[in-house]
Formats: structure tokens, C-alpha cells, sequence
């Protein structure tokens, strides 16, 4: 049905939007280009291609349809980049030096039409393993292309071959960050955990930091670390700044708790009092049942609260940038600042990447804990 209701949507973005957008630099909002301007028939393939993935969505059985409406609508997407790639190397050969060929609205929403196509596709062939061969192919179709300069006319590629080592290290400075995040942010809610008879206060704190803005808990933290570096100017010598990733660091964590505690607590409740029973009467003592009853029994929402906070923390480390902390915050605001819409997409994307990668994969781990719990 999902894929149905996306082939309208489909073929009006690929036929009623523009494509691309002409402008004289970087910095400008540019002149639409639509598919009837284009200098090749790439657009019409792409049509033909997802209405012969459409098809195959209905033809019996649809096991086998649906894997051959996931290979066509991949191929629609690669002729797609493709195409645009050689109408912007067309229209920028009469343009001066600075002119940008970036990627249009239509794109973006063809593109997302044609993921609920795949994923419709994806559904009917029930092969486990597929999505990820999908994810693979368009990576390595991506890299292949890259490596041979097939994107290169696009403004969004431009940008990365310009700024491909501070994007690394942007994304490296991003996992730091988040990943810093999650431990600090599962230490304290075991520790948080451990109070018993706080946990009323611990409920109100951790649900309390929810609704302060980051933004303004971020600069709450400034100011507080700036305090306490004028009260022991000793902690300089360690480190400490007031901007940097130490203040980010900790705000992120503050909003990771809630889940984490949350998470914590009803992992350990999820046990029946029937299997504590069971581990009492065979002599375990409290934290052989912890360890072999509660925690096992509990893993699949243990997981669930992880998955949750990595994802958050992802997202949340973007606005580290704003003091200071680095990430691929930094190139966003970057571009926001330069008024660059590729710039802020060249942050966004890896951004967007690794919180799905991160949301598949602990997904994944948390439905593997359910079904050996159930067994």
C-alpha cells in the first residue's frame, strides 16, 4: 500500500519539481531546473524503473517481487544521481568558475518516495538480510561513483571534495562526544539507581532536566564551569575550559538519564516473583540473582533504553558545536552561518546516517534478547 501511495508523489517530484538549482556561487539561492530541460532522457528511465518496481510488487509470488522491486528502484536511484550529475556537467560548461549546480526539491522527495517503494519491497520478499544488502549496494554505488568522479558536477559533492578531511574528523569528534555521553550518562544512572530511598527525588531530577531547552542548559553549564574556574583556577591546569566538549559532554548525559534510569529500573522489576522464588529456594544470593535472573530476564529493555539514548545523544552532540565541542555540528552551523544549503546537508547527512545505523543495529540486538528471553 506504502508503495501505491508513493508513485504519485514519485513521478510529480520527478516531473513537477525542479531537479536541480542553477546559481552563480555557493551562497545563492539559485534558478530551478526541470526535467523537460534536460539534455537527456535519464529522467524518463528513472520513470520507467519504478513503475516496473511498482509492478513487481503485485506479480505472484511475492517473495520474488519484491526482491526484483527492490533491485529496480535501487537502479532508479542510481540513474538518477547519475543523470543529474550529467545535466549539472551540461549547464555549468557555460557558466563562470564559481557557478553550482546543487540538487532540487524534487530530488529530495522522489528520493524519499523511492525509499518507500524499497522498503515496501523489502517487506514482500521477507528475506532477512536484504535491507542491509540494499543499504550496502547504494553505499557502495555512492563510493564507486564518487571514486570515479561521476558526482562530481553536484554542489553537495563539491563541498565534501573540498572539506573531506575536516568532515572526518568531524564525524570522529561526534562519536567521541556522544559515545563519551551514553557512558557517563549509564554510569550515573546506576549509580542514580542505587539510591533507594531517593528515588522520588532522582524521578523529579531526571525528568525535570527534560525540559530545559539545550541550548539554555548548555549555556547554564558555560557559566557555571566559568564560576567554578574563577573560584580554583587550579582545574585549568587539568584541562577544564568552560567551551569545549567537557560542558557539552555533560549536558548530553543529563538528558540521556531519563531513559537510562527509566530502563534500569524496569529491567530489574521485569522478572516474575515466581523465577526470584525459584532462585532463592536453590541458595543464589542477591547478586548471583541480579547477575543470572534479573539482568538476563531484563536485557531486551535494557537494550531498548540504550537505543534510545544513543540515538538521542547523536542528535543532541550536534548542538555541542555551539560551545565549542567540535562535531559535525560545527559544519552545519557553519553552513547556516554562510547561508550554504549543501554545507548544512554535507553536516545533516552523516548525522542522519548514524543515528539510523545505530537505531538498525540495537534494534536488531534488542529483538535477538526478546527472542532468547521467550526461549
Amino acid at each position: 500500500m506504502a508503495g501505491i501511495l508513493a508513485a504519485g508523489p514519485l513521478l510529480a517530484g520527478l516531473h513537477g519539481l525542479p531537479l536541480l538549482n542553477l546559481a552563480a556561487n555557493r551562497l545563492l539561492p539559485g534558478d530551478p531546473v526541470y526535467a523537460w530541460a534536460f539534455a537527456n532522457p535519464s529522467i524518463g528511465l528513472v520513470s520507467a524503473l519504478s513503475l516496473a518496481g511498482l509492478g513487481a510488487l503485485v506479480l505472484p509470488p511475492r517473495r520474488i517481487g519484491g526482491v526484483l522491486a527492490s533491485g529496480l528502484v535501487l537502479a532508479a536511484w542510481a540513474v538518477l544521481l547519475l543523470g543529474l550529475n550529467a545535466q549539472a556537467a551540461h549547464l555549468l560548461a557555460t557558466q563562470p568558475p564559481a557557478a553550482r549546480a546543487s540538487l532540487g526539491s524534487g530530488f529530495w522527495i522522489a528520493s524519499v518516495c523511492l525509499l518507500a517503494l524499497a522498503g515496501t519491497g523489502i517487506g514482500h520478499a521477507q528475506r532477512r538480510g536484504l535491507g542491509p544488502l540494499l543499504v550496502i549496494g547504494g553505499l557502495g554505488f555512492l563510493i564507486v561513483a564518487g571514486q570515479r568522479g561521476a558526482l562530481d558536477h553536484l554542489s553537495l559533492a563539491v563541498e565534501y571534495a573540498g572539506r573531506q578531511a575536516a568532515l572526518q574528523d568531524a564525524i570522529a569528534e561526534h562519536l567521541l562526544l556522544s559515545g563519551g555521553a551514553v557512558v557517563l550518562a549509564i554510569l550515573s544512572a546506576i549509580t542514580l539507581s542505587l539510591w533507594r530511598s531517593g528515588q522520588g527525588i532522582v524521578g523529579l531530577f531526571v525528568s525535570g532536566v527534560q525540559v530545559i531547552p539545550a541550548v539554555a542548559l548548555f549555556g547554564g553549564l558555560v557559566a557555571l564551569v566559568s564560576g567554578l574556574l574563577r573560584a580554583m583556577p587550579t582545574l585549568r591546569d587539568l584541562g577544564l575550559s568552560a567551551l569545549g566538549p567537557w560542558p557539552a559532554l555533560v549536558g548530553i548525559a543529563a538528558y540521556l538519564l531519563l531513559p537510562l534510569w527509566r530502563g534500569i529500573g524496569t529491567a530489574l522489576r521485569s522478572a516474575d516473583p515466581a523465577s526470584i522464588d525459584a532462585a532463592e529456594a536453590l541458595g543464589l544470593t542477591k547478586l548471583q540473582i541480579l547477575g543470572q535472573v534479573r539482568l538476563p530476564l531484563g536485557a531486551p529493555v535494557l537494550v531498548g533504553a540504550l537505543r534510545v539514548a544513543v540515538v538521542q545523544s547523536l542528535g543532541l552532540a550536534t548542538l555541542g558545536a555551539l560551545i565549542g565541542a567540535g562535531g559535525l555540528g560545527r559544519i552545519v552551523f557553519d553552513g547556516m552561518a554562510q547561508f550554504a544549503p549543501d554545507l548544512i546537508l554535507l553536516g545533516a547527512i552523516p548525522i542522519v546516517v548514524l543515528s539510523l545505523a545505530a537505531e538498525w543495529l540495537l534494534s536488531a540486538v534488542e529483538a535477538r534478547c526478546r527472542v532468547r528471553w521467550r526461549a
